[in-house]
């Protein structure tokens, strides 16, 4: 009952309010009952709070009253020149604020160095199609996440989506360093400076009418949304590495999904919901993440945008039809459609018949001689769209958002 309030009264309008609010604030994903159970957590238990009403009980409010009482410039200018995990946080800091990233930027105690060791060889392995995974089927699946959409569309984020890619892009090349979690490594920084900026997301949205006018929730960034948003990435995946039939022996697979699950506890996710293991993972996301896929007005806008994203590498390779296909692709005819998202003539077919041969010879279990000129444009597809992805890692600084979308 709590998400009936005054705003979603308005929301609902006029005579209906009452009535309507409650068909605005209770979509048929948010009526569903929490099921997944926190004993198959890395944490082995916990107590099964709802995830979709619990959001950041350490940060949100460290940062709303940074942000109420005007210290955000300050602390942004400061933290521009913190950027390696072990480096001392800069002297300056408001210190409540000082003493909360003391504490969040600590691992957990279950890390395990050697499956990070191993996390990374197989990021060096499959550094190729984790660049091209993360960009066509984590980034564009962001785009028909009803909720994630809306948010980045109407955060500040939304209106610089070059930018916005740029510390997407950051977040999968620090967590595929060999370093990555090491004092000299950037992941935790990283990590840590975005779970800031979703705290300050989540105090800043609630005051855009437009974002207010479009989302069904009070506030945004719930735990449930982070994990939709986790799940988008290391098990979809997984999923499509599986689905291309992708050799992974399993101590690496192991290893890939620590490194992931210690980015889940350094930004903010509660150890209750970190999926121990991939059966898990497949189990939550099975609930969190499948039934809630869908289309919206924001999320069409920012796929087009994301399309629009080789313009500026083009080598004739990485042209917008070439990057719908690989979506369609990656994520299948019923989301490329809702993302209107056209079948291309050549590409599509192209990719649903030699692609599956392409990997087999890729991983060795075809032979090389005689293979068809496709497979050395699918090489070099590849090779180009890391490329991109790489060229966006340009010296960067991820901040605490003052506004939101500006209109």
């Amino acid at each position: 009952m709590d998400s009936v309030n005054r705003r979603n009264v308005l929301k609902a309008g006029g005579a209906l309010g009452v009535l309507g609010a409650f068909a605005v604030a209770t979509p048929a994903a948010a009526r569903s009952p929490w099921t997944w159970s926190p004993a198959g957590s890395v944490l082995g238990s916990g107590d099964g709070a709802d995830p979709r009403t619990v959001w950041d009980a350490e940060a949100d409010p460290l940062v709303a009253s940074l942000l109420d009482r005007g210290d955000v410039p300050r602390v942004n200018e400061l933290l521009r020149t913190w950027t390696k995990n072990g480096q001392p946080l800069p002297d300056g800091l408001p210190a409540d604020l000082r003493d909360f990233m003391e504490h969040a930027r600590q691992l957990p105690p279950w890390t395990d160095q050697q499956k990070l060791a191993t996390a990374f060889r197989f990021n060096e392995k499959r550094g190729t199609y984790l660049g091209v995974l993360y960009g066509f089927a984590s980034g564009m699946m962001s785009t028909v996440i009803p909720k994630e959409a809306r948010a980045v569309y109407y955060s500040k984020g939304g209106a610089n989506m070059k930018a916005r890619i740029s510390k997407t892009a950051k977040l999968g090349y620090d967590i595929g360093t060999r370093n990555a979690y090491q004092p000299d490594g950037e992941m935790i920084v990283t990590c840590l400076k975005t779970r800031l900026v979703h705290a300050a997301v989540r105090h800043l949205l609630p005051q855009s009418p437009h974002w207010v006018d479009a989302a069904p929730e009070d506030i945004p960034i719930s735990q449930n949304d982070m994990m939709v948003t986790w799940h988008s990435l290391p098990t979809t995946v997984m999923r499509t590495l599986q689905q291309w039939k992708v050799p992974v022996p399993a101590d690496e697979s192991n290893a890939f999904l620590h490194s992931w699950q210690l980015s889940a506890h350094m930004l903010g996710i509660e150890d209750q919901y970190i999926p121990a293991s991939w059966q898990q993972a497949d189990s939550q996301a099975a609930q969190v993440l499948d039934p809630i896929l869908a289309p919206t007005p924001e999320g069409i806008k920012l796929a087009d945008i994301l399309l629009d994203l080789g313009a500026g590498l083009d080598l004739t390779l990485l042209s917008r039809p070439v990057l719908g296909a690989l979506t369609r692709f990656a994520l299948g005819d019923q989301v490329a459609d809702w993302l209107q998202i056209p079948r291309e003539p050549v590409w599509s077919p192209l990719l649903d018949v030699a692609w599956d041969p392409y990997i087999a010879v890729r991983e060795g279990i075809l032979p090389m001689p005689l293979a068809p000129e496709a497979y050395w444009t699918f090489d070099e597809i590849l090779r180009q769209f890391v490329l991109l992805y790489m060229s966006e890692l340009r010296p960067i600084s991820i901040e605490i958002p003052q506004t939101n979308r500006p209109r």
